[in-house]
């Protein structure tokens, strides 16, 4: 037995000095051998490892201490060499960095994504200790209810968990004087939340206590982004005071570029600033619920533990306030790591994008590996030579080793490259997933990726082609290339390197197709309205000078007038959004609970929830949206008329299945107003195309007073008449900030941004991977056919007929490609089940899909055998069999 151990740890070195890539002395491995039996019988003596372990240290001490002048040397004539023989192969050289750029670019770009959004901690001081604070009502369908201030007082003051609690909410206001009116989007957040977040200005301070007192002079922070695009980076810009809600507000700080949660803001102000909030309805009223809550941990306290803490407060309230959380919605409060929280929508794309990308990767690296056993097959003679002038078998592996190397490297340094020339799309592809997508870049991080993916290419792959030669390189390349002996292995090696592209191209092209399919159906969906030729203009009035619904409704009817004299306007229609607006699906519909008179709750039943839009009466109109039933708004709906609304067929068909709705009354406030239904529209598909279309409610603009959108449907393009449009907004009043133009049809392109991306990511990846693939599998079997020159020519001297080594070449071919794609369609039915959440209207096992990409891989690798088999049918037998 100990005789075994002895030789085995002796072969155990004498294989490490081999492949390492400096020259060990012979005697140092002899030496390290004996070593290793000394300290393995003194550690099976004593019953420790810190002999193994000294053993190790030894060694590793032992790699550094022999001869480093003279590796350098070494290493320089490898390299000098690899790049001389990279030169004469010029093609392979070109294919070979080609391939390893398109795989490693493909992975260093995704990677960027996924580090900087996934893995990247928040860029505060302690970010993981920041959580966000929801809560749900999740029996009505309100996924994020918000806070009201009572509440927020309440979760601030009886938490146990928590070392500071903020709150959130995003306003959009007119900015005067500086230049024209300007909408700027305003954050209104507690005192101390950019304490609570650990940001400092990189100009003046933040909010103090005394800001927040009632009374208090307003006052604003910038942002970063702001400052630079509005004021040009203005140093001189702290003490400034601009116009804003009928009162001055004073610049005290500029805040750092750093990414602002949950949404991006031009500037900040405290809540007493905020006219909404700080009036007496939001301070005492527990059911005006419209702020988001952030918190930061005490140290040492769990996410779970502050969710628990959450929840009790949560059931304290709902037993001292009943009314105010009824059972039927279902009230609760939790807490999730921010972190979390902001990137928890961009996950499953990302995965899915990252799988893809390592599967190129993959198939790049087997691809590289292939082309290197072919060009082993040539290279056997002067391998042959090298070997019979000394050189030893860990010096032919180090070689080899080398050339992968720096293959790679310049691989990895090119889809370096690539990756920073995408660095813009994916910023703005990710801006439609998450938050953090401004936080994308190639740091130090994505480097060391890039620099280890090409490590990996360069040993595991150059490894395999290089132990493919045979377990003695030497006797094996002295039987010759022509031998069967020394290819038959490396012939096995291609094979699978074969049938695993063909898989991987399989799972790719799945993917690809199934999102290609969604997409497709999603551009097929009727979206309820007409998009083509309809102008959206988003508006902000100024608040102190249109105070009540009466102002608003006559600004409103105003700029309705005004607009419609414009020459090539078709019709006019003010609203509160329109369908697809970006800040729609961003932030959410606002919605209304409901009641039908005549139709009370069961007991323990949910409250029926709606999504609400305001619309002046030309807007079902403008927007094309078919009226079903009854009327549409007229200018007798104002605030002296019976109060109506119009809803839409989904509401009616829930509601109303067996009746007609027009004439029948909806409640908001358990009776306490009451609308008359006066007519039924088309159902509108407003948050996505991908959406089933919502409940929703219309009222009149004259009623409801919430003018924010002016549309317009045009003769000719609607971008044509965007300034006119722009001019007569301001004839009408000159404070009204103009933030947004669109047309319809461009916000319907942008909402299927996403989806889009995605399905061309998968399918530049799978295309990529297709023809690495096919190239691959031509080029075996083109080689193949070189290498059984005289086998085909002793078959045909033997009555072998052309069509029948046609077959058998092809035959070949496709026993690899049908073998590749069953083993695809395995993993595609494991791993396509991640693409559930993103497909629309199409099962994760669609057998048109998988039917499909067999075929066509089937059917491009026919094509690639095509060429060989043919080169191989038409070999003349007398040529052949004189050939070696």
């Amino acid at each position: 037995m100990a005789k075994e151990k002895r030789s085995a740890s002796e072969r155990f070195f004498k294989v490490l000095v081999r492949v390492f890539p400096f020259d060990f002395q012979t005697n140092y491995a002899g030496e390290m051998a004996g070593v290793f039996r000394e300290q393995r019988r003194e550690a099976e003596e004593s019953g420790g490892v810190s002999a193994t372990v000294k053993l190790w240290a030894e060694t590793i001490a032992g790699i550094f201490r022999v001869a480093p002048r003279e590796h350098w040397e070494i290493l320089k004539q490898d390299c000098a060499y690899a790049l001389r023989m990279m030169a004469k192969n010029r093609g392979f050289t070109l294919i070979a960095i080609l391939t390893l750029t398109l795989g490693i670019g493909a992975n260093t770009a995704i990677f960027s994504v996924v580090h900087s959004v996934l893995l990247s901690p928040l860029p505060y001081r302690d970010g993981q200790q920041l959580i966000f604070i929801r809560q749900q009502a999740p029996k009505i369908g309100q996924d994020d209810a918000g806070f009201s201030v009572p509440e927020i007082n309440d979760y601030r003051s009886q938490n146990h968990t928590l070392s500071s609690l903020v709150e959130y909410h995003a306003m959009s206001f007119t900015l005067f004087g500086h230049g024209d009116p300007e909408r700027v989007r305003t954050g209104v957040v507690s005192w101390n939340y950019f304490d609570t977040f650990g940001v400092q200005p990189i100009l003046g301070r933040t909010f103090q206590p005394s800001d927040e007192k009632m009374g208090a002079p307003a006052v604003l922070l910038l942002s970063y982004e702001y400052w630079k695009s509005s004021f040009h980076g203005d140093r001189t810009i702290v003490g400034k005071t601009f116009e804003m809600n009928d009162k001055p507000h004073t610049v005290i700080g500029v805040l750092p570029p750093v990414p602002q949660y949950p949404v991006e803001n031009d500037v900040y102000m405290p809540t007493v600033a905020c006219p909404f909030r700080s009036s007496k309805d939001h301070i005492e009223n527990r059911d005006m619920r419209m702020m988001e809550v952030f918190g930061r941990l005490k140290p040492d306290v769990s996410v779970a533990q502050a969710a628990a803490d959450m929840a009790t407060i949560s059931g304290r309230l709902q037993r001292e306030y009943p009314k105010s959380y009824p059972a039927e919605a279902g009230f609760g409060t939790g807490a999730s790591s921010l972190r979390e929280e902001l990137t928890h929508g961009a996950r499953p794309t990302l995965i899915v994008l990252l799988a893809a990308a390592g599967f190129v990767l993959l198939i790049a690296c087997a691809n590289v590996a292939n082309l290197t056993l072919a060009r082993m097959a040539r290279r056997e003679r002067e391998l042959a030579v090298r070997t019979a002038l000394g050189a030893g078998r860990s010096r032919l592996l180090r070689q080899l080793l080398t050339e992968s190397f720096i293959l790679a490297l310049i691989g990895g340094a090119a889809g370096l490259l690539l990756a920073y020339d995408s660095l813009g799309l994916l910023v703005e592809f990710a801006a439609k997933l998450t938050p953090r997508a401004h936080e994308i870049r190639i740091d130090m991080g994505v480097l060391l990726f890039t620099l280890a993916a090409a490590f990996g290419v360069s040993i595991i792959f150059g490894t395999l082609s290089a132990a493919s030669t045979g377990g003695d390189v030497s006797s094996g390349l002295k039987e010759g290339s022509a031998g069967a002996g020394s290819g038959r292995r490396r012939n096995l090696v291609r094979s699978v390197l074969i049938v695993a592209q063909i898989a991987f191209s399989f799972i790719l092209l799945i993917g690809a197709g199934l999102m290609l399919r969604s997409l497709y159906h999603m551009l097929q969906v009727n979206p309820g309205y007409v998009p083509q030729r309809v102008l959206a203009i988003r508006l902000t009035f100024n608040w102190s000078k249109h105070k009540t619904g009466e102002e608003i409704a006559l600004g409103a009817k105003q700029l309705l007038d005004r607009a419609q004299t414009e020459p090539g306007v078709n019709s006019v229609a003010i609203s509160s959004t329109y369908p697809l607006e970006p800040e729609l699906l961003s932030y959410g519909q606002s919605t209304t609970t409901f009641q039908v008179e005549g139709h009370p709750l069961a007991t323990g039943a949910e409250t029926p929830t709606a999504n609400h839009v305001s619309a002046s009466p030309d807007y079902f109109k403008t927007l094309g949206i078919p009226l079903l039933r009854g009327r549409v708004f007229d200018d007798r709906d104002d605030q002296k008329s019976l109060q109506v609304v119009i809803i839409n067929d989904a509401l009616r068909r829930r509601y109303f299945a067996n009746e007609d709705p027009v004439g029948k009354r909806i409640t908001p406030n358990d009776g306490k107003d009451w609308y008359t239904i006066v007519g039924v529209v088309g159902d509108v598909r407003e948050m996505g195309l991908d959406h089933t279309p919502a409940i929703e409610v219309y009222s009149p603009v004259s009623q409801s007073a919430d003018a924010r959108v002016l549309l317009a449907r045009t003769i000719v393009d609607p971008r044509i008449l965007a300034t006119r449009l722009g001019k007569a907004v301001h004839d009408v009043d000159p404070q009204i900030a103009i933030s947004h133009v669109i047309s319809l049809e461009e916000a319907r392109h942008e909402s299927l941004t996403a989806p889009r991306l995605t399905a061309s990511l998968l399918g530049l990846f799978a295309a990529l991977a297709l023809l690495i693939a096919v190239a691959g599998i031509g080029g075996i079997m083109a080689l193949s056919v070189s290498q059984r020159i005289r086998e085909i020519g002793i078959r045909m001297t033997l009555g072998a007929q052309p069509s029948g080594i046609l077959r058998m070449i092809v035959g070949q071919g496709l026993v690899l490609a049908v073998l590749g794609v069953g083993i695809g369609f395995i993993g595609a039915l494991a791993l396509t089940r991640l693409l559930k959440s993103l497909l629309f209207e199409v099962a994760p096992t669609d057998a048109v899909t998988f039917v499909s990409v067999a075929g066509m891989l089937i059917a491009a690798a026919l094509i690639a055998c095509l060429v060989p088999a043919r080169r191989a049918a038409s070999i003349d037998p007398t040529v052949a069999l004189r050939s070696e």
